[in-house]
């Protein structure tokens, strides 16, 4: 007999609107949703008071397997997705070996279905020389082919013309870039050098990797997909002008174009380099206050389509060097969702909002099937979260295999006291459930 549990009383938080009521979990599936709902033998969760949603699906991490596994691995990272509410993760092609045929992206599948807490997918990585591979790609069972149109960590930069004409003419599935012009970028670094030599301030590095390097490869990559017709996702937008690329009027499932906002560039401005130094250090770079507060006014008009963490652990002692030795990225998916809901309890953004462009929203761009939504018959991917925990971060309850957060001593307002994945509770508010729990999660198919 399948394993049931029932939700009751729940402030369900689902498809633009808070409800309370009741929600069946049987096996793996969302079986009823209701008032007063009763199930013989089930384990129950008195949740009055208490946000229901959906699990969030962050359609950008990076797990650092195989590889770079003394940053993160996949068992690690994928339990402290499951402590952030996050059941459902996309991951990058940036590890060691680059992923970047076939066979290596299926090595990460195969790693993945024996530890993974969360259910995952991986990106196929795209080179200046790999288009027959990219070209193999299965829609149906691989999330979207990643382009660094800017060079950063992994050094997967494609910069040649006719290989990216290629890629956005031919690519078989939705291309995800990451953009920063490399010309641009160079050469504020050279001047950056002229001036500081190898004592560059770290609050230079978004007037090395600016605006305007982000602008003018964004603006290409938009180029390309108009030319070709390619389904474009443009991920981690920094800056107040890119967002004049994108049109906020269209529905989701009319755009051929979409971007994706990052956690650091929705709560971070230049003002917190003083502080946080390296620790803060992005590509692209966490920019002006101007910058943020017009990333989070698009989430509100349809400019921005989904919110991601750009999850990307580095050791506490690779951080803490100087800025030329400091390498970009941070530790995020166990923080990002409450980070978000700080922003709501501070009346920025509706929790409703939050959880479509964090769920519902990445769900069908990514046309995943059955999840992102509670829905009778969807995955039972969901998430209980204390709205009024005021939770403190400390090196004690972090559990990124990095061990440090740049959330550390942050008092978040809420808390995620629940997290069940495919049925399965993997995440009790204090601990990662084992047994079932340590590789609840599945491959992500897709409706393509």
């Amino acid at each position: 007999m399948s394993k049931s549990t029932l939700f009751r009383e729940a402030h369900i938080v689902n498809e633009g609107k808070v409800t309370v009521g009741d929600v069946l979990i049987v096996g793996d599936r969302i079986a009823k949703i209701g008032t007063c709902l009763i199930a013989k033998g089930a384990d129950i969760v008195e949740a009055k008071g208490f946000w229901l949603m959906p699990g969030i699906i962050d359609d950008q991490v990076h797990f650092r397997e195989p590889g770079l596994t003394h940053k993160a691995d996949l068992s690690t990272e994928s339990k402290a997705a499951a402590a952030g509410g996050v059941t459902s993760f996309m991951e990058m092609p940036n590890t060691v070996p680059q992923a970047l045929t076939q066979r290596l992206i299926e090595d990460k599948f195969e790693r993945a279905a024996e530890v993974s807490a969360v259910n995952y997918s991986f990106y196929m990585g795209a080179s200046n020389n790999n288009l027959e591979e990219v070209l193999k790609t299965d829609p149906k069972r691989i999330c979207g082919v990643k382009v660094f149109m800017g060079s950063s960590t992994g050094d997967m930069l494609v910069d040649e013309e006719k290989v990216l004409e290629g890629i956005f003419r031919e690519s078989p599935t939705i291309v995800a870039t990451h953009c920063e012009d490399e010309v641009i970028v160079r050469a504020n670094m050279s001047t950056a050098k002229e001036r500081w030599g190898e004592n560059i301030p770290i609050d230079q590095h978004p007037l090395i990797r600016s605006a305007e390097a982000c602008y003018q490869s964004s603006s290409k990559a938009a180029e390309l997909a108009t030319k070709h017709g390619a389904r474009l996702h443009i991920l981690h937008i920094s800056t107040a002008r890119e967002l004049d690329i994108f049109d906020g009027n269209k529905p989701l499932s009319e755009k051929q174009i979409t971007s994706e906002a990052c956690v650091h560039h929705l709560w971070f401005t230049d003002a917190d380099y003083t502080d946080k130094g390296t620790y803060i250090k992005w590509n692209p770079a966490v920019k002006t206050t101007s910058d943020r507060d017009a990333i989070r006014a698009a989430l509100l008009d349809g400019r921005i389509d989904v919110i991601a963490t750009d999850h990307a652990p580095h050791t506490i002692e690779e951080k803490s060097n100087s800025y030329f030795k400091a390498p970009s990225g941070g530790p995020l998916v166990q923080h990002g969702l409450l980070a978000m809901l700080d922003l709501v309890h501070q009346g920025e953004i509706s929790v409703e909002k939050v959880i479509d462009l964090m769920c519902h929203r990445v769900a069908e761009l990514f046309e995943i099937k059955d999840r992102g939504y509670i829905r009778e018959g969807y995955k039972a991917d969901l998430i209980l979260v204390n709205p009024d925990a005021n939770w403190t971060v400390t090196g004690s309850n972090i559990l990124y295999k990095c061990g440090w957060s740049p959330f550390n001593g942050h008092k978040f307002k809420s808390y995620v006291t629940g997290t069940w994945v495919n049925g399965v509770k993997v995440w009790d508010g204090v601990n990662v459930l084992t047994e079932e729990g340590n590789h609840a999660g599945e491959r992500l198919e897709f409706n393509r």
